[in-house]
């Protein structure tokens, strides 16, 4: 039921069937500067009142942005007053140039219509710049925090990063598959499983499409994929999640991991064009975007922790890995030394990569792997595989895990597979480092973690 407040008419269109009205053609918001002196009809939220003695606003929130409705009848703002936030409204008035008002116009004499009143406000201030609400309160109210406009700009630029990175990849003769997420064995070492029900017998939430990207490769050469993984690991961090979304690539008949370094540098550029194209207003959020710059600066993993002073690289016995605090170092090493906002780091031992890890040719303590800094945080891990048969035998046998689980992945191998690699970018990663976010969450449309379920 809809409730009309002020003076309307009803619309139709000359040529419908009896009883039945035409919609009314709508204007969204970035629209209504170049409808000005124009009758339009909007449709949205009602994002702010601001009432003073003489004149009323009306702030009408669309997907499109924000604009201004000018109420200068003291009845119609009487009346008006009563409206909660986040009412859903039709209003139908004329166009006004207005470069004090949000988008350089606004709407006047309106009439204003209740297509939905709401049955409480919303638990904080939408209108505000930022949500002052808690983290954890916003992810409660999940629902009604998505609707603010900074939360819908971040979600935006996601969505363009992925379309940058599926298009990017369709120019250089990737195609798209979509693999099972639901699978009989561990795909990554040293992270746990979900494991669940598969009608009586155990199967597991897939942590990566690894294994069935790298069989793909034997059919199509070049794959990607974009969908969700499953990570039980208990990390309670403000970087890690128990899913998000993985925008995986895997490509064939390459020299080493340094073609697959090729194939990234290209993509990270290939989403941040996209994302400058398709969301403008990322520049009042961000700032300036990052640059790819041509060739990112590379480190070997020994010689980046000789750097930053925490071993010489050779003495592999302890573990050694890069600390977070070393990430950062290593990026504003990257940034003050290259002008770079990403820094490749080559060479992680083997002990600290999966089985499927092509050893670095010379020196099979090292692999031809890589991770790839962004302003100081790991964004994307990738490298070589390995593509010979017995080779995965053997690299299960080091590690001590029996072969039967893997057969149908090895089975590609067993019929000639071509020397291959790829990679694997955290969307959600990216966008809270490309935005600055503190918490991943922050980023995440219903995030998934140690403590949460719902909503």
């Amino acid at each position: 039921m809809t409730t009309s407040i002020g003076d309307s008419e009803a619309t139709g269109a000359s040529g419908d069937p009896p009883g039945v009205s035409a919609l009314p053609v709508r204007t969204y918001a970035a629209d209504v500067l170049g409808r000005a002196g124009e009758a339009v009809v909007l449709r949205g939220w009602l994002h702010r009142q601001r009432r003073l003695a003489a004149v009323s606003f009306l702030i009408i929130r669309d997907s499109s942005g924000l604009v201004q409705v000018v109420v200068r009848d003291s009845t119609l703002a009487a009346e008006l007053a009563s409206l909660v936030e986040e009412s859903v409204l039709e209003v139908r008035g004329t166009v006004v140039a207005n470069a004090q008002a949000p988008g350089g116009a606004e709407v006047v004499d309106p009439v204003v219509e209740v297509l939905v009143a709401p049955v409480a406000p919303p638990p904080f201030d939408l209108y505000r710049p930022q949500v002052t609400a808690a983290l954890p309160t916003q992810l409660d109210h999940a629902a009604v925090a998505l609707r603010h406009p900074a939360r819908q700009t971040v979600q935006r630029i996601a969505a363009a990063a992925v379309a940058g990175f599926r298009s990017t990849l369709d120019g250089r003769g990737f195609v798209e598959v979509h693999t099972p997420k639901i699978v009989a064995s561990a795909t990554e070492s040293g992270a746990n499983v979900f494991a669940l029900d598969y009608f009586g017998r155990t199967a597991y939430l897939a942590q990566s499409p690894q294994f069935y990207k790298q069989v793909m490769v034997g059919a199509l050469e070049r794959v990607y994929e974009v969908g969700p993984v499953f990570r039980a690991e208990p990390h309670d961090t403000a970087r890690h999640l128990a899913s998000y979304v993985s925008l995986d690539a895997e490509l064939g008949f390459i020299d080493d991991h340094r073609d697959v370094m090729t194939v990234l540098r290209d993509v990270v550029g290939g989403m941040l064009s996209m994302i400058a194209e398709r969301v403008p207003s990322v520049v009042d959020l961000v700032g300036a975007l990052p640059v790819v710059p041509a060739e990112i600066p590379a480190l070997h993993f020994r010689d980046a922790l000789a750097m930053v002073g925490a071993s010489t690289g050779e003495d592999l016995s302890g573990e050694p890995d890069l600390a977070p605090a070393h990430e950062r170092w290593l990026g504003e090493w990257a940034l003050r030394e290259h002008g770079s906002d990403f820094v490749f780091v080559t060479g992680y031992p083997m002990q600290k990569r999966p089985f499927y890890t092509h050893p670095e040719p010379g020196d099979p303590r090292w692999s031809n792997s890589f991770d790839l800094l962004f302003r100081g945080l790991e964004l994307v891990t990738g490298g070589q595989r390995l593509h010979r048969y017995e080779d995965y035998l053997a690299a299960l046998e080091r590690s001590g895990q029996p072969v039967e689980p893997y057969e149908g992945y090895l089975e590609s191998f067993r019929h000639g597979m071509p020397p291959h690699g790829g990679f694997a970018i955290g969307l959600e990663r990216f966008v809270a480092r490309l935005t600055g976010a503190a918490n991943v969450r922050e980023v995440t449309l219903f995030p998934r973690d140690l403590h949460r379920l719902a909503p």
